[in-house]
């Protein structure tokens, strides 16, 4: 089977389709109808690197039980694998299977005779309708959504499976069709750039779609607002904050939110329902032209698809009250492409003010316009409601200050104020269309529409910052950061049908539209009931973002690949300033302000592939990439400013799979370098991430996967980066000088392992699986020069299946850790109004998840291997 992950190869020898071996012919389903026209099911099959049919998939279908004779026919055929380069390999092949009344078939085949005349017995027949034509895995910058055709052998004549009776003689039909190969990544354009296929690591325990990003080295996830609220990403040595730097997507559609209250490039993964993630794309650093807005440290892009056919219903009941119900549905006679999810979440966290409530709709269907067309829909919907125990001062929980009972535990995870949380809706339509073009190039075309609306809630500091009019008291330091918007946009790809130095497709051209026009504010909030006090900035944004990009790939050498593209943004902003004062110190005036300001910047990227080996690749990228800025900083009329990072990587790709072993193994290594103008550190007074100036990093990570068959699915990875503020003055290449960048771990770790089989208890066949997850955060740097603890957490689970229905059990953190998920470290007055306020710095934190239990029943329903 090909490997998503794989690092690419220079150019791959042409695939050589199965031949049949043994087809059995269907059997006339004794309740079918009478037949007056033939009846075709086209069937997909899925035949491993062992010529076994491993998996059926009605793509067009003739009625339920016509269905599954041919299914039930299909299941027991043999071939002699797909091979490419001598490798056996797993590829799919569309075969149409016709039911057809007598007298057709009698003409089929010019079989006459009064006994053959006279059986009222009808035939299936295997037809030969089509001939590949050649397309390989084109020379793109995203996966490939779906399968590649490549060019079949010279079949035989039609032959006629006769179906009358189970032992009716049959020959073997000839096979001259479509051959579609298990879709297999773009070459990466660096060693960091990941395409990562679940497979059976989604066995591992992870709370939500967001915990998917710890598949990519050097990824670690924090949360201090609560379930439903923005995961902080640490990725490379950045804190990319809830998404500031590192760019989201979604099937294409991007999630970063501009100008949001809560931080530029907010972006919320939680609505996305995990069962239906197929793969990721994670590329650290900005080495792809396709990569656009907020891709300072990477870019993360999530690929929906659902591989198993039929219903399946899932229900959870855990710790502290939680609940969970998902239920994914993919129709069996339609594609991956083509599902419908439900997930409905609450629970009453793990400690006081930390309860949660989230529901989310998915839906895609794949359309065939033609042979060379499809057509993908998506549409999503979702709402959260969640409470937030915020930060607790370190003293007052040693001290047991904390109204909550005075153990130590209580203590760790109690909360001062319950006026904290918040609320969000999103709502999503996407439209793409891809189009194979004559000699082999390719159209992609996507429209999209995005409604967004949060409000989040929090107090970092207590009684410190205001300063009411008067003799009145103090009320307090509570935020509200309020968003409500909807983005509009265009994107697409074209890749030519050229040929340059023997390579097809070298070109790729690329174009973003994008239109966000929203409503971005923050207020203060009294302590006593959360009355909105004073307004810190109001404004209505209007931002849009054109861009463009050229990417060029050729193969020169045999051994060597090179890369190069370059990409150009420009960004139109208009926002008007509803927070003004109604008199300055020439009178009286309106309490609103317009203004307008407009940027461009332009990114080079590229990349060398040597190939050491056939195994062994060395991969050499450097690029330059942005972030825009806010609007709320921007002047009237001013060339707006932006954050410009340079990047450079080099390291190693190892794979080994194919020649007929049962496992494939992949290892990667690199070191990089990254430098950005203007970077952004978490400022508790405003409860956001404000720029601090240019910041730098120097990193290494290691990462590697085995796969054994269906039996074995392991990563491991570990990751060091070390974040500093450049020496005034210094030199660009001294990346180790400067002061530390606080809160960004310098050392993390990452463990994912599946192992799954089977047991015969009496005369039943149980299936069973246990996974492991394990994270090793090192010790991240506070400011006034103090350091965190490290943090070790184990995630266990397992599950037993019979037949249709599963059994499962999850435990998050075995070992009961005392951790914290978020450490800061500043001045804080959290005893009152009237408390002297200390000037002293000291230890925040927000409690991480104790040890959390999980009960799963699962059920799988109208599922194709249902069939005889």
């Amino acid at each position: 089977m090909l490997v998503l992950c794989a690092v690419g190869a220079l150019e791959e020898p042409p695939i050589s389709p199965p031949v049949p071996v043994e087809a059995v012919a269907p059997v006339m389903p004794g309740d079918a109808p009478v037949l007056e026209h033939p009846a075709t099911v086209m069937l997909r099959l899925t035949i491993d690197d062992g010529g076994a049919v491993s998996r059926v998939e009605v793509r067009e279908s003739a009625g339920t039980v016509f269905d599954r004779a041919a299914m039930g026919a299909a299941v027991r055929w043999r071939f002699e694998p797909a091979l490419r380069g001598g490798v056996p390999l797993e590829v799919q092949v569309d075969v149409p299977v016709q039911f057809a009344p007598a007298r057709v078939r009698e003409a089929l085949t010019g079989v006459a005779g009064a006994e053959r005349a006279s059986s009222e017995s009808a035939r299936a027949t295997t037809e030969d309708t089509s001939r590949g034509e050649m397309l390989s895995a084109p020379a793109s910058t995203e996966p490939v959504g779906g399968a590649v055709d490549v060019p079949t052998r010279e079949s035989s004549p039609l032959d006629v499976l006769e179906a009358s009776k189970p032992s009716a003689g049959a020959s073997s039909p000839g096979f001259s069709t479509t051959v579609r190969g298990v879709a297999e990544a773009p070459p990466p354009v660096a060693v960091g750039d990941f395409h990562i296929e679940v497979g059976q690591l989604a066995d591992v325990p992870r709370n939500s779609a967001s915990d998917l990003m710890l598949l990519a080295p050097g990824v670690m996830l924090a949360n201090h607002g609560g379930e439903g609220h923005a995961e902080t990403v640490f990725i490379r040595g950045f804190d990319a904050g809830e998404g500031k730097d590192v760019e989201m997507r979604l099937n294409g559609v991007p999630l970063n939110e501009v100008s949001h209250a809560h931080g530029h490039g907010y972006a919320d993964t939680y609505f996305i329902i995990p069962e239906l993630v197929d793969s990721l794309r994670v590329t650290e650093g900005p080495y792809d032209a396709s990569q656009g807005d907020f891709g300072v440290a990477g870019t993360v892009e999530y690929q929906l698809g659902l591989a198993r056919r039929g219903l399946t219903a899932s229900a959870s009941y855990g710790s502290f009250a939680s609940r969970r119900l998902a239920l994914v549905w993919g129709p069996p006679e339609s594609t991956e492409a083509t599902f419908v999810g439900l997930l409905l979440r609450q629970g009453q966290g793990f400690g006081p003010n930390r309860s949660f409530a989230n529901a989310t709709a998915m839906a895609q269907v794949e359309l065939r316009l033609g042979d060379d067309t499809r057509l993908r829909l998506l549409g999503a919907s979702s709402g959260a409601r969640f409470a937030s125990a915020g930060v607790v001062r370190e003293t007052d929980v040693v001290d047991a200050r904390l109204p909550c009972a005075a153990d130590a535990d209580s203590q760790f995870f109690c909360f001062y104020e319950e006026n904290q949380g918040g609320a969000s809706q999103r709502h999503l339509v996407s439209a793409e269309l891809q189009s194979r073009l004559k000699r082999g190039g390719r159209m992609v075309q996507q429209g999209y529409v995005v409604l967004r609306q949060t409000r989040i809630r929090d107090n970092f500091t207590g009684f410190i910052q205001d300063t009411p009019p008067g003799e009145d008291a103090q009320r307090g330091d509570g935020t509200e950061g309020y968003y409500r918007g909807s983005t509009l946009g265009l994107r697409g790809r074209y890749i030519p049908g050229l040929t340059l130095l023997g390579q097809s497709r070298p070109l790729e051209l690329g174009y973003v539209a994008r239109y966000d026009d929203v409503r971005t504010r923050s207020r203060r909030l009294r302590d006593s009931g959360g009355a909105p006090y004073s307004t810190l900035f109001d404004n209505q944004v209007r931002t849009t973002n054109l861009g463009g990009y050229a990417s060029l790939r050729v193969q020169p050498l045999d051994w060597l690949a090179l890369r190069v593209g370059v990409r150009l943004d420009t960004f139109l902003f208009g926002v008007e300033d509803l927070n003004r004062p109604a008199v300055d110190r020439d009178g009286s005036r309106i309490p609103e302000e317009s203004l307008e300001a407009y940027g461009f910047f332009a990114s080079p990227r590229a990349s060398a592939e040597v190939k050491l080996s056939s195994r062994l690749t060395w991969l050499t990228s450097a690029g330059l990439g942005a972030r825009s800025s806010d609007a709320a900083a921007l002047s009237d009329a001013e060339l707006a400013p932006y954050a410009r990072v340079a990047s450079g990587e080099t390291g190693l790709g190892w794979k080994r799979e194919g020649e007929a072993r049962p496992y494939s193994l992949e290892a990667r290594g690199a070191v990089f370098a990254t430098r950005v103008s203007q970077d952004f550190v978490f400022d508790e007074r405003l409860g956001r991430n404000q720029p601090i100036g240019a910041s730098q990093r120097l990193g290494a990570f290691a990462t590697g996967r085995l796969r054994w068959a269906d039996w074995l699915d392991a990563q491991a990875s570990v990751a060091w980066a070390r974040a500093t503020l450049p020496v005034p003055g210094a030199s660009s290449w001294k990346l180790w000088d400067g002061a530390v960048m606080p809160y960004i771990p310098a050392l993390l770790g990452r463990v994912d392992a599946s192992v799954r089989g089977h047991v015969t208890v009496g005369s039943e066949r149980l299936g069973w699986n246990v996974a492991l997850g394990h994270s090793a955060v090192g010790p991240r740097p506070l400011p006034l020069n103090r350091y965190s603890e490290p943090v070790f957490l184990f995630d266990v689970g397992t599950r037993a299946r019979w037949d249709w229905m599963e059994l499962g059990v999850s435990v998050e953190n075995v070992l009961d850790a005392r951790w914290r998920e978020t450490e800061l470290n500043y001045v804080s007055n959290f005893r009152g109004p009237d408390a002297p306020a200390s000037l002293l710095a000291t230890r925040h934190f927000s409690a991480g998840a104790p040890r959390t239990f999980r009960g799963t029943l699962t059920l799988y329903l109208d599922f194709e291997e249902d069939a005889p």
